[in-house]
């Protein structure tokens, strides 16, 4: 695959909008299997700090820095230094690098991709559409598909959905801390401490009122994960981004779908509620998700046209985003 092309793409000979349809059915299945690793992780022993031991498990296994043998006197002190640094820093760094370039050169990748949180922003976008018409509660216009109007029974499986998940943040987030048996016993049989109580009410409604009013913010500006991402990416001129053919503009006026009957499809399919026709600087929490170019390629395939929106990486992308600039400072 060349390097103008997105290295996820799925490279056959079908039709553009039929490729970029399997493109997204991949892209859930990644979403669904990193979801249920997120929620079961911590209850297989695959990740999670257990506070009451003061250890770390990690795959099944014990973690363990050595301290506990170097306060006992069993290994030395340079011994226990290598340790730490075997054990704690090299793992760490290694996974931060690898994560901070994959993040260089693709961007919000992990959160279009992989994050379980963004995987029920999605969802819960839809709920609220079919609820209000609208993917958010702060969008002024609705965006509803062809032939279809808002309807009210859906407002309490909005409601309850961002209920439900708020206590399944709260408890999970609490499994990485404590062991999941105990969380889970006490709170089938009524004995939760205090503290896990509070914990759990506490994170319960915190997190339903994020998915409710707040969880689009939260994304742009409040994960520290997104944010690092789309910082690594904005200092990469080679990074991925989505392209917009602005000679043909005019194109976006008859760009409907059936999801976006008055046009501008890829406006309607951010989940993000980025316009993605934007230049890369105003696109810095777009989460490469590529719904916008699935929207754009279905409706140009209609009319025989070719798309106004294609992702662009390495030289392709640094041409892109001279382009941009030139066009900015002309304006």
């Amino acid at each position: 695959m060349n390097d103008s092309a997105f290295a996820l793409a799925v490279n056959d000979a079908a039709p553009p909008a039929r490729r970029m349809a399997r493109l997204q059915r991949r892209r859930r299945v990644f979403q669904i299997g990193f979801f249920a690793l997120f929620v079961l992780a911590p209850i297989l022993d695959l990740l999670r700090f257990d506070l009451n031991q003061t250890q770390l498990w990690v795959l099944g296994m014990r973690w363990s820095l050595g301290i506990d043998d170097f306060v006992r006197g069993d290994i030395s002190a340079t011994q226990a230094a290598l340790n730490i640094i075997a054990r704690a820093i090299v793992p760490g760094v290694v996974l931060a690098v690898g994560f901070m370039t994959v993040a260089w050169r693709y961007g919000r990748l992990y959160c279009g991709w992989l994050c379980p949180h963004f995987s029920l922003v999605e969802s819960f976008n839809g709920l609220l559409q079919r609820a209000s018409g609208k993917l958010s509660v702060w969008d002024r216009q609705r965006t509803l598909p062809a032939g279809r109007q808002p309807d009210a029974r859906w407002w309490p499986v909005f409601f309850v959905a961002c209920a439900l998940f708020g206590f399944v943040w709260a408890i999970t987030l609490l499994s990485y801390l404590l062991p999941p048996r105990e969380i889970w016993g006490n709170l089938v049989s009524g004995t939760l401490t205090p503290n896990q109580a509070r914990f759990i009410a506490i994170g319960s409604v915190v997190f339903t009122l994020e998915f409710m009013f707040a969880r689009h913010l939260f994304c742009r500006f409040g994960c520290a994960v997104g944010l690092f991402q789309s910082l690594a990416w904005m200092a990469n001129p080679k990074g991925l981004v989505v392209a917009f053919d602005r000679d043909r503009a005019r194109d976006c006026r008859s760009c409907t779908t059936a999801s976006a009957p008055n046009g501008s499809a890829c406006d309607v399919a951010c989940p993000m509620r980025l316009n993605p026709r934007n230049i890369k600087r105003m696109m810095f929490s777009c989460v490469q998700c590529g719904q916008c170019l699935t929207e754009c390629e279905t409706s140009h395939e209609v009319q025989a046209r070719g798309p106004n929106l294609e992702w662009k990486v390495g030289l392709d992308a640094v041409r892109e985003t001279l382009r941009q600039r030139r066009e900015d400072k002309g304006h």
